[in-house]
């Protein structure tokens, strides 16, 4: 097998923890998978039906922002995943129920973690986004005073050279 060439179709590198495993090609079903459940709808979707089964009308409700098709779109991927089940009950008009399945109630347990994890360091997080803030304006406004400092001297060669 040739350097580079991957085992399989989707095999992206060894299993321990390296940010090579999420490798950029487009075939490496860790960065597909990752890609699909980090989706902010698909984030949405799965921590409200961690509570309990939903109506597709319930969902769209509780999803500030989210488009009609948007929703279908994550709804049909998180099934595919197998992170989401759909049930068809036979009433007039049909009623479709979501539900997370085992698979989706322990990568909610995951995001639940993520979030925690969040509300813990935000303060931290809007600190640190205020000094980067306060740095690069700082850098911008040196930078445009330096400009203006060239372009003052070329005006002064050119003024010279009349």
């Amino acid at each position: 097998m040739e350097d580079g060439t991957s085992m399989s179709l989707g095999h992206c590198g060894d299993t321990d923890y390296d940010v090579l495993q999420w490798d950029q090609r487009e075939d490496c079903e860790v960065r597909q998978i990752l890609d699909r459940i980090a989706d902010k709808w698909s984030l949405q979707v799965i921590a409200l039906l961690d509570r309990r089964s939903l109506r597709f009308t319930e969902l769209r409700r509780m999803i500030d922002g989210v488009s009609q098709r948007m929703l279908t779109r994550t709804l049909r991927h998180l099934e595919r995943d197998g992170l989401v089940s759909r049930t068809v009950h036979p009433t007039v008009p049909p009623r479709v129920d979501y539900a997370l399945t085992p698979l989706g109630g322990t990568l909610h347990a995951t995001i639940r973690a993520l979030v925690t994890w969040t509300e813990e360091h935000q303060s931290e997080i809007a600190t640190a986004r205020a000094a980067y803030d306060v740095r690069m304006a700082a850098e911008q406004a040196a930078a445009a005073e330096e400009e203006a400092g060239r372009e003052a001297v070329a005006r002064g060669v050119l003024a010279g050279l009349r």
